[in-house]
């Protein structure tokens, strides 16, 4: 069993971060981390087996926890009858999505290295993930109300994809961009607005 030093173990995971938010994953250098601690590159391979296991260390809870919160999310809203899913558009509550801002901003450090450095890592297309989420959540809303008589326009998956695509795009552009928190959930409450009223306009249903 491989001995631990706390302090080295928290130490590399703290200059690893620098380095990474610094010159982004495939820039990132394991001797420059090392260098930086005054310890050998065989020092962090004690920890970690490569530069992408020390990354995914870095965002891998994080990054988990706000998936599977929106996977929860699009199940619970799937599950209401369609009169409250018309509702309640776009899908993520208003205290869904005020966790999901609230998620990102504790864990800013995480989600800026995926939103911005996780290029050459599984993480590099980590909002696809949550795209597709939504996508498949749109899709069979839309079927449900086909099936149901609605008389909607008919949207086909490429566009779907790119209104999700917009929707998380510019969730973590408030990441990139270093925004703070509170200027975040203003800009986000406005995207959901305008998400909201967009979804009815171009599926041709009357706004409540």
């Amino acid at each position: 069993m491989k001995r631990m030093n706390q302090k080295l173990a928290d130490d590399l995971l703290e200059a690893g971060k620098k380095e990474f938010l610094s010159k982004g994953f495939q820039g990132a250098s394991l001797r420059d981390i090392s260098a930086s601690l005054g310890v050998t590159t065989g020092a962090i391979y004690r920890y970690y087996s490569d530069k992408e296991a020390l990354f995914e260390a870095l965002v891998e809870e994080p990054a988990h926890q706000l998936v599977a919160r929106y996977r929860e999310i699009q199940q619970s809203f799937s599950e209401l009858p369609l009169e409250r899913q018309l509702a309640g558009l776009p899908e993520v509550s208003d205290d869904g999505q005020m966790w999901m801002i609230r998620h990102i901003y504790s864990h800013f450090d995480a989600f800026k290295l995926i939103g911005s450095c996780a290029a050459g890592t599984k993480y590099e297309h980590y909002i696809d993930t949550l795209i597709e989420i939504e996508v498949n959540a749109s899709r069979t809303l839309i079927d449900r109300m086909t099936a149901a008589g609605l008389p909607v326009y008919p949207l086909d998956d490429g566009l779907i994809h790119i209104l999700a695509s917009a929707l998380f795009s510019g969730m973590f552009e408030t990441v990139r961009h270093d925004m703070p928190f509170e200027k975040a959930v203003v800009y986000m409450n406005s995207l959901r607005e305008f998400y909201s009223a967009g979804w009815f306009k171009i599926l041709g249903l009357p706004k409540s």
